[in-house]
């Protein structure tokens, strides 16, 4: 059985989700971009795309995602039949952080897209969809998990925020193992979010790194925020208590904790 095969039946065989497709390739540019020409084109809720690297990954706001060999690269397709599509991001944190805890990992979520252990990254999700007349059509959720990475291999101004899992200890992970507890967990979050939402937005708060009440820095479309982190509502945005006592709702941005200087 060749491993797209496999990673049907390891998905099966946990309770997961049906998957009526899996391509899996030796190199993409990107198992998104792969993927949404393929919902573009018809293919059925729950297509997958798995590459063993990409060459041109990309993480929120156009950003780069490093892909070498060694992580796990995957892209899934959902047709949405709820209101909720925003918080599939969450819903997939939350499944990311369940996969590698099976591993004994612990991790803390970041907002709205990063699953952070040892307080640094080990992996991220980026979320992308089409809306037509009707509303979402498909929505194609992008899951990057550092497995194993030479930190050489890195752009110096990443070498210290990043992990894998095993530099956390688990240098025996397998790509296909991670893909199948991912999918599996990812499954049981988006039945989640048709059936219960709130209880799926509980779930990511449980596991949010304790920034709450901090100083922290947003980089939003329109320009930088700077204020105290209050919450994450049931719409999955985020709450932020800027000076003077204006409360501030943001559905994306890009945020970074604001550190106490050194005393002297």
């Amino acid at each position: 059985m060749d491993r797209a095969g496999a990673l049907v039946a390891a998905v099966a065989e946990r309770g997961g989700p049906r998957l009526p497709a899996v391509e899996w390739r030796a190199s993409l540019v990107s198992t998104s971009d792969r993927l949404k020409g393929l919902a573009r084109g018809g293919a059925p809720e729950w297509t997958v795309v798995v590459a063993d690297e990409q060459t041109g990954g990309r993480g929120r706001e156009g950003r780069t995602w490093v892909s070498p060999p060694g992580g796990l690269y995957l892209s899934v397709l959902l047709r949405p039949r709820f209101s909720c599509v925003g918080l599939l991001p969450l819903a997939a944190g939350v499944a990311v952080a369940e996969a590698v805890g099976e591993l004994g990992v612990d991790t803390e979520l970041k907002w709205p897209n990063d699953v952070l252990a040892s307080g640094r990254k080990l992996a991220g999700i980026l979320s992308e969809a089409a809306s037509g007349a009707s509303g979402v059509e498909w929505a194609v959720l992008g899951i990057g998990v550092n497995l194993a990475l030479d930190a050489g291999s890195l752009p110096s101004g990443m070498r210290e925020s990043v992990t894998s899992l095993a530099a956390e200890g688990r240098a025996d992970a397998s790509v296909p193992g991670v893909a199948a507890a991912v999918l599996s967990r990812l499954g049981a979050g988006y039945d989640g979010l048709m059936s219960d939402p709130r209880a799926v937005v509980e779930a990511w708060r449980r596991r949010a790194a304790p920034w709450w009440g901090g100083l922290v820095d947003v980089r939003t479309e329109d320009g930088p925020l700077r204020g105290r982190l209050q919450e994450v509502d049931d719409d999955g945005a985020l709450v932020l208590e800027l000076a003077g006592g204006e409360r501030r709702r943001l559905l994306s941005g890009e945020v970074t904790r604001v550190r106490p200087a050194a005393g002297p």
